[in-house]
Order: structure tokens, then C-alpha cells, then sequence
């Protein structure tokens, strides 16, 4: 059961599910808002003479009892052959934007909370992060970056990976436990094409080495963590970053560990294509069942689902955190 609505701005509702042909909802963990691409008919038998949408309409997609998409309509094409090809994108689009904040001891969702309330946007579920920050300044940014950057903190000093995405119009924040999907994908289970790939040439690393310039002393002092087995199996892969200068000396050595743990590894991901289940969406952690694994989480990086001719398949980026 699928619901497809048009709602602009002068309160007039239209229900377009009986004229689409084609639907793409993308998501993305990072960096982009999710995308609801659209193909209808125009001028069909039942269409009503005052029927139209424009720029800046809100749609609402809903599939099998499950909200999927609410955003606002940034591109209308059509053409001869009578079609209507929509695209519409989140609430996330409007953080493309620059700004600039001077913050101290904000956590991620303080963060959220104050770009939100600048910029009229609305707020779901914020999940508290245990790192706060002690001083966030960014000068002309884009506000999703200035976003994206407090979560990658929270990673970096205290290991959680938290997903920032649009809940059907709320901006929302969660944990890692809470984007768990009881949903299986292998043989036997909706699966049918998948590539895989291990790699340490993207963002492995086997020695970390973090600095900070201490102003008493004049000098630099250095935190490194190692893991010799590795650095005799790949050669030395090395992270060379700053601290940040607020942080103490056992701030910056739990950092370090917790990039060495997060980054001194093959980088293992996959790509598969399945039988479509709407409820999944990047961020989510789902279970994967291969012969070439054992059954473990993989966190969806990326995902695409397309609906066309009554069927319902996506596309998955996967990958081991």
C-alpha cells in the first residue's frame, strides 16, 4: 500500500499515487540530504483541471504503513512525451547553507538544536552524545559540515557513531543501538547480486599520533598509540592530526585509542543489490549472512531504493564500523 501526496502552500492536498510510474528515494549517511526522485503522468483521465505543483510544494511518501519522505519539491521537469519528473529533497537540504558559530561545551545535539531554531527547522528525536565539546569555532561553513564535523568528535573521543538524518520532517539524532534493523540479507534472504571488497588504502591506519603545542612550555608534546603487528604486516600507515587545544592530556590519549581501534583494521565493504524493504535507509545497521562471513551488523552507508511496475528493489553501500 502506497501513499503519495502533494500538498502546496495554499493548503490544497493532492493524492498522486494513482499517476506515478516510477519513484527513487536515496539516502545518504553523510554529506547529503535524502532525495525523492518521481515520474507521473500528465493530463491523465481523472486529473482535476486545477491540478499543479510547483517549487517549494511539500510531498509525503508513505509505504506500507511506514513514513519514508517528507521534503519540498527543487526541481519540476516535463516535456512532450506527457510525463512529470519531480525532485524533491529534506529538511537536510536547507543545511547547505554557510554559517558561523562560536560555541564551548556543546554537545552534538546542542549543536543541532541551535542551527535548527536559526534557521526554522524542526527537531525530532535528539539523542544526548556523551562528548561535549569544549570549543566549537567555524567561520563561513556549511552548517551540514559544521554538523557532521561534532559527530565525527563524538566518534573520535568516544567511539559512537551516531546518525543524523530527516525523520519525516524532523531533524533527528540517534545512537547506534537505536538504528539496529531486524532485518536479514544473504542467501535465501531477498539477496540476489552483491560485490565485495577489502581494502587498507582508504583511511587505515596502524599508528596514531596526535600533538598538541603546549604554550607554558613553548614545546610540542606528542601522543602516539601503535600497533606493532600491524605495522610489521602493512609497513607503517600513520594519522599525524592536532588535538584539539582544550582537551587534557588523558582526553587526547582516549582519542587516540579510539582512532587506532576504529581505523587499524581492513576496511571491509560491500555492495548488494535486494528485494526492496522500505524500512531500511542509511545509517541503519542491518545483518548480513554470506559464506564469506560470519553473520555480523554492517552500517548502510549508502542506499537506493527504486519502485516501478509494481516492483520494489534497493541498492546498498555497506560496510564493517
Amino acid at each position: 500500500m502506497m501513499e503519495l501526496l502533494v500538498k502546496n502552500k495554499e493548503g490544497r492536498i493532492w493524492d498522486i499515487s494513482g499517476i506515478v510510474t516510477d519513484i527513487s528515494w536515496k539516502t545518504s549517511r553523510s554529506g547529503k540530504p535524502s532525495t525523492l526522485d518521481i515520474t507521473l503522468v500528465d493530463s491523465g483521465i481523472y486529473q482535476h483541471p486545477k491540478f499543479a505543483i510547483h517549487n517549494g510544494d511539500i510531498l509525503h511518501f508513505r509505504k506500507d504503513g511506514t513514513n519514508v519522505f517528507y521534503g519540498f519539491v527543487f526541481s519540476i521537469d516535463t516535456g512532450s512525451d506527457q510525463q512529470i519528473k519531480l525532485t524533491a529533497y529534506d529538511q537536510i537540504r536547507y543545511l547547505l547553507g554557510n554559517g558561523s558559530y562560536v560555541l564551548k561545551d556543546v554537545t552534538v545535539s546542542d549543536v543541532i538544536r541551535k542551527i535548527a531554531q536559526d534557521y526554522g527547522l524542526q527537531t525530532g528525536v535528539l539523542e544526548e552524545a556523551k562528548y561535549k565539546i569544549p570549543s566549537l569555532i567555524e567561520d563561513n561553513k556549511k552548517l551540514l559540515d559544521i554538523i557532521m564535523g561534532t559527530i565525527g568528535s563524538e566518534l573520535q573521543y568516544k567511539g559512537q557513531l551516531m546518525a543524523f538524518y530527516d525523520d519525516f520532517g524532523k531533524l533527528t539524532l540517534r545512537n547506534p543501538k537505536s538504528m539496529v534493523l531486524n532485518l536479514i540479507l544473504g542467501a535465501g534472504h531477498d539477496l540476489y547480486e552483491y560485490s565485495q571488497k577489502k581494502s587498507i588504502d582508504d583511511e587505515t591506519y596502524n599508528t596514531i599520533l596526535l600533538y598538541k603545542d603546549n604554550e607554558e612550555t613553548g614545546k610540542r608534546e606528542f601522543y602516539p598509540v601503535s600497533d606493532k603487528e600491524n605495522v610489521e604486516r602493512w609497513g607503517i600507515l600513520h594519522l599525524y592530526q592536532k588535538a584539539d587545544d582544550q582537551t587534557n592530556s588523558a582526553q587526547i590519549m582516549e582519542k587516540a585509542n579510539n582512532l587506532l581501534k576504529l581505523h587499524n583494521r581492513e576496511k571491509v565493504s560491500l555492495s548488494l543489490q535486494a528485494i526492496g524493504d522500505i524500512r531500511v535507509r542509511a545509517g541503519n545497521f542491518i545483518y548480513v549472512l554470506l559464506d564469506d562471513f560470519k553473520t555480523q551488523l554492517f552500517l548502510v552507508d549508502q542506499c537506493s531504493h527504486k519502485l516501478s511496475g509494481g516492483e520494489h528493489t534497493m541498492s546498498l553501500d555497506i560496510k564493517v564500523v
